[in-house]
């Protein structure tokens, strides 16, 4: 009697982790700086309230200063610190990071240990009560990696959204991009465009596609967003391009 109750007990759980629906997870590129215009700091703001409003999810990449910063604080405030993730590079600790806030570091001694706080540690991440929960790995490789399965197990309507931002925001946004175009991944991919920020990279697309260099069908892999609402709806109805390669990748 007892081993059925304990097989009726598995079912059960079973069956709830089988109904429980997966929460939407958006990856957020974006600089590590506020910019001179504080219109960028508010679309980093609008974009945490909207996605707190959805109940979405924020992968970034573990940063507390800038937009970068800005956009995990907001919706740490409103949905709690379960709410984001942040996966960091050892090196880049010292740089993105507020050197205000004390550090959770697991004891690497007892990896099953929880995070304890230090002050001294020359690897410091800020309180999860502040940012939320945040990931140090190796190197960049394994940041965006990490970022990016983290979307791919998400809900409905996950996908990556940039900010405005410098060299590591277009390079892990045109990764991104790529990675939709040879079929690794099927994930939508939107750029906030405030202030025309990104005005320039949808020309440098669009002669690209007119000198054929890329396909006409994949000119919509990147879509444009002029509101937080309009790319979390861009992220919802995306539909990915035919001329996609569909690439067998999962023995990679």
């Amino acid at each position: 009697m007892e081993s059925n109750g304990a097989n009726n007990n598995n079912n059960n759980n079973n069956n709830n982790n089988e109904t429980t629906p997966k929460r939407t997870k958006i990856c957020v590129y974006c600089g590590a700086s506020p910019g001179f215009n504080p219109i960028y700091v508010e679309a980093a703001r609008s974009l945490a309230r909207e996605m707190a409003k959805n109940n979405i999810q924020l992968v970034y990449g573990g940063g507390t200063v800038g937009l970068m910063g800005e956009v995990a604080r907001t919706l740490v405030s409103l949905s709690g610190p379960d709410s984001v993730h942040g996966i960091i590079p050892e090196a880049l600790v010292r740089y993105e990071r507020d050197a205000n806030y004390s550090s959770t570091i697991p004891d690497p001694s007892n990896p099953s240990s929880r995070p304890h706080t230090s002050s001294t540690s020359s690897l410091t991440v800020p309180e999860e009560t502040v940012f939320g929960r945040t990931t140090i790995v190796p190197d960049m490789h394994t940041r965006k990696r990490l970022m990016a399965q983290e979307v791919l197990n998400g809900g409905p309507g996950s996908g990556f959204v940039a900010l405005a931002g410098g060299y590591g925001t277009l390079e892990e946004l045109f990764e991104t991009m790529t990675w939709n175009q040879l079929g690794i991944h099927n994930k939508g991919i939107v750029i906030l465009n405030i202030n025309g920020f990104y005005d320039g990279i949808r020309q440098w697309i669009n002669k690209s596609v007119e000198e054929g260099f890329i396909h006409g069908g994949n000119k919509n892999i990147l879509v444009e967003a002029k509101t937080a609402e309009e790319a979390i709806r861009a992220l919802e109805e995306y539909k990915v391009s035919d001329a996609a390669l569909k690439l067998n990748w999962s023995s990679q």
